[in-house]
């Protein structure tokens, strides 16, 4: 694939609408990973609203295309994500956090019937507690999710289901209902 045949396929990956509380932006890319790249960040929010502070998670997508492949990838695609979700402080504490975590990652890919090898990641519980003058702020607990995959494509346009697979993860880690199947999510208004 060269240049331009990238540029139509993130031309088509910037149509992608997700459900209504997922808001993505494009952002820049990592540029020294790959010969391609492309990057949306997503921002979840519970429903809320808009002038109250409703974000629960967020997340970061990265598209990277090396022709020929790297050795490492087992193919010439590479799909990186890191999601973050504030999570209850009790669920912090379950010791199987981590292998919940990773299920979840791997049953988006597989939800939407995605074909890949090579997942990769890290699943990390985050806690916090303030002292001193931030002691009034209450304890957080989070959930972090690092991982990558490689695609297994025939069209390009296949990208799109795992893209579709990454804001479902981003939306049960936030926990977010599923969207009943046969139901159109609405587009996002704050969608840049």
């Amino acid at each position: 694939m060269d240049a331009n045949a990238f540029e139509r396929l993130i031309d088509q990956l910037r149509t992608f609408t997700p459900r209504a509380e997922v808001s993505l932006i494009e952002v820049p890319a990592p540029q020294k990973l790959a010969t391609y790249s492309f990057a949306f960040s997503a921002d979840v929010s519970n429903g809320l609203l808009a002038d109250e502070e409703d974000e629960v998670a967020n997340g970061r997508f990265v598209l990277l295309h090396e022709p020929g492949g790297q050795a490492t990838w087992d193919g010439e695609f590479r799909c990186v994500t890191f999601v973050s979700a504030d999570v209850d402080p009790i669920m912090q504490e379950d010791p199987l956090l981590p292998e919940i975590g990773w299920s979840w990652f791997l049953e988006s890919l597989e939800s939407n019937q995605c074909v890949f090898n090579a997942p990769s990641g890290t699943v990390t519980r985050v806690s916090s507690a303030s002292f001193g003058k931030l002691s009034p702020r209450n304890d957080d607990a989070e959930i972090e999710i690092r991982a990558s995959w490689t695609p297994i494509i025939n069209e390009p346009q296949e990208l799109m289901k795992h893209i579709q697979s990454w804001c479902n993860l981003i939306s049960e880690v936030a926990g977010l209902p599923p969207v009943p199947e046969g139901i159109s999510a609405i587009s996002s208004a704050r969608r840049q």
